[in-house]
């Protein structure tokens, strides 16, 4: 059987926000969930700290990230690809 096998790590696709320090991006994940209670749409975010070894990723790339293991205090995120490049002005 040569089928290949679905990855059990979570990824995300999100923004990047902050690019000043060393090897880690910060990255913004936007979602729109229904309200429990009252069923309205809301926008939720949250901001993950990825690893990114060469520095590839600046502020305003929207990037894809994966679960790993813990790197830091706050980095269990590897950013793996660049989904769009940031428009420059």
């Amino acid at each position: 059987m040569t089928e290949a096998k679905k990855s059990l790590k979570r990824t995300l696709i999100g923004k990047v926000v902050s690019d000043k320090r060393a090897k880690t991006v910060t990255v913004l994940i936007e979602r729109r969930v229904k309200h429990a209670l009252y069923g309205k749409i809301v926008g939720k975010s949250s901001k993950y700290h990825a690893h990114d070894e060469q520095g590839a990723y600046k502020l305003g790339d929207i990037i894809e990230i994966t679960e790993s293991r813990p790197i830091s205090k706050t980095k269990n995120w590897v950013a793996t690809r660049l989904v769009e490049k940031a428009i420059v002005i």
